[in-house]
Order: C-alpha cells, then structure tokens, then sequence
C-alpha cells in the first residue's frame, strides 16, 4: 500500500495574506490533489503544523483552509491522520488545547492525535509522535520504549539535523533515542535533510528567502518496501535576480508575476538602464520587491564568503571561526530567530 505524507502547510501564514494562499493553492491544485487521484492513494499521513499559527487563525484562512483541503480530502474518501505540532498547540507545555482537534470535528475522516500513539495501516506498525513539550515527555518516551512498530512519525526536534540551510540544531533530542526503528519520519524542519536511518522530508512549498531553490513537496510511503519517493512542487515563490548591467529589453520579466524577487546589484553603470529594468519588473506584476545595491562584500584575510553561501550559513560559519568564547550555539540560535523574523514578508 502507497500512502502520502504531508507535513508544515502552516495555512493561514502571512496573517493569511490572498497572494501566499493562492500560491499555496497552485499546489494542492496542479501537484497534490491530481497525484493522489491519479494514483488512488486513500491515506494521508500530516506530520504537524497544518495551521501557522497556535494562537489564532482569521476566519478567511480557515475558510480556506477547508474548502481547498479538507473538503476536498473528505469528498475523495481519504482519511488523515493528523499528528499536533508546536504550531497548532495552543500551549507550549501541552498539547491538550489545538487548532486541529477544536477546528476540524466536522470532518469525521480526519483523526488527530495529541498524544503519542501507535497506529496500524495495511498491517504495518507506526508509532506517531506529536510535538513533545514538559506534559508529555515522559509518556513520549515510554512509548518510544515499549513500541513495537517499525516505523516512527513525528514532530521532532532532533540533534544534527538542518533546521534551515545554514544552522544545524543543536539543542534538540538525541537521535540514539530512535535506534530501535527501522525508519524515522519527522516534520518541523522545512528543509528536506537524512541521517541514517531518520529523514526529515521538508514542507509542500517555499515560506521565507531562506527557502529560495531548496526542494520542496510532499511524500509517498510504501508500506511493503519502507522506502518514500519524494513528489516535488515545481512553483516557486521567492526569486534572486542578478543584476550585472542586464538589458532590460531582452530580459523576460514575465515569470516573476505574483513573485517575491530580490534584485542584487552586481554592477550597475547606467542608472536610467537600471531604472527601466526594474520599471519592467515592477510592471510585470510581481508581488514585492527588494533591492541590495551594495552587494560588494568586504573579506578579510581570514574569512572569505562563497557566492553559493546563504546569509545565515554565513553568520553562522563566521560564529564558529571567531575567536568568541561563550556560548556560539546560543548566539547561533538566536540569529536564526531573528533572521527567520526577518524573512517574512507580510
């Protein structure tokens, strides 16, 4: 038996803003819906964060939410089985209070769990893991104990895993934890990374500048092999264009409508030339613009930046080469708060 696995829609993300629904929506439309169709898969396992945000969500993007997904879901017979995340609880120590369990009772196939449990699909054996906070560690870790399933899903934070390009976590589980399964599957982390035998399979589509040509989608499990096939979402949302004097007559602005794109000046000698090319993208419909005019980066000696380097892998690397004594991976983590905070664009 085939079954998806999906995990981190965040609907409603953006305060629920109509271009970033509307994105997503190419994807359930175009990707999502017409494979599970074509492919007669009945199943769909969400590995938490279905919701942005645990505090509240506009009643337009539950709206949403329902008739581009669960709706749908519903009337094709497909049931979900839906794991609680940091997200969609309400409460940072307890999974009790969440979004999914209070917004989705009318829907009878999907089921939502805010404990750890052990379900069987097709004679198969997982154990589903929610968010894990201070309420339910310790029965988290019972469960883990005594499970007998082979496989295991979840919402984890584990050690060693690439929480977005650039900063690896470092304050998480340990993953020996795991060593009893023969496959781990978790959300959380947006960004698709394996160890071993654990993978974290990454979210359906891109959400911040940090995402930009990382792949994104969403899964199909088989129950028989253990093996999953990733189904990639083609769309793209954000966009760097370099700019080194480009001819804006020949440059084809038409991909960029409805798009996040950043213009990085590389070299600029005609300031009208510059001017008409960003007329162009700005006439072509894009959804917001950023412009870095100062894209020459002073290096020393002892540090030099690659090209292909993101910003917070850049941060980070010059942490961990600075002569700084306290505590880098605290100061790591809090760059990348700030900088995920800064990425969004609302």
């Amino acid at each position: 038996m085939k079954l998806a696995i999906i995990t981190d829609q965040h609907f409603g993300a953006r305060k629920g803003a109509e271009y970033i629904h509307n994105y997503f929506k190419k994807f359930y439309d175009d990707i999502f819906f017409p494979y599970l169709e074509k492919n007669k898969i009945d199943t769909v396992i969400d590995m938490g964060d279905t919701f942005d945000n645990r505090r509240n969500i506009d009643l337009a993007s539950l709206e949403w939410s329902k008739k581009v997904y669960y709706d749908r879901l519903q009337a094709m017979g497909i049931t979900v089985h839906t794991i609680v995340g940091n997200h969609t609880a309400y409460y940072k120590d307890t999974n009790e209070i969440n979004t999914v369990d209070l917004l989705l009772k009318e829907y009878n196939n999907v089921i939502v769990y805010s404990e750890p449990t052990e379900i069987n699909i097709d004679g198969l054996d997982i154990l589903l893991l929610p968010w894990i906070n201070e309420e339910n560690r310790t029965q988290t870790m019972e469960m883990i104990d005594k499970s007998v399933s082979k496989v295991a899903m979840g919402h984890l934070e584990l050690n060693g895993f690439v929480a977005t390009r650039g900063h690896m976590m470092e304050n998480g589980m340990n993953i020996d934890v795991f060593d009893k399964f023969d496959i781990v599957y978790s959300g959380h982390f947006h960004t698709r990374s394996t160890n071993g035998k654990i993978s974290y399979l990454g979210n359906p589509y891109e959400m911040f500048w940090n995402d930009v040509n990382d792949p994104r989608g969403f899964n199909i499990f088989d129950t028989e092999t253990l093996k999953h096939t990733p189904v990639n979402n083609p769309y793209r949302l954000f966009y760097n264009i370099y700019y080194e004097d480009t001819n804006y007559k020949l440059f084809d602005s038409r991909e960029y409508k409805h798009k996040i794109v950043k213009v990085i000046v590389k070299r600029k000698t005609d300031q009208k030339q510059f001017e008409k090319f960003i007329d162009k993208l700005y006439n072509s419909g894009i959804q917001d613009l950023k412009i870095i005019e100062n894209y020459i980066l002073q290096e020393s000696e002892d540090f030099e930046v690659e090209e292909t380097e993101n910003t917070i892998g850049i941060l980070n690397r010059y942490i961990d080469e600075s002569e700084f004594e306290g505590d880098k991976t605290l100061i790591k983590d809090i760059l990348q708060k700030i900088y995920s905070e800064a990425c969004e664009v609302d």
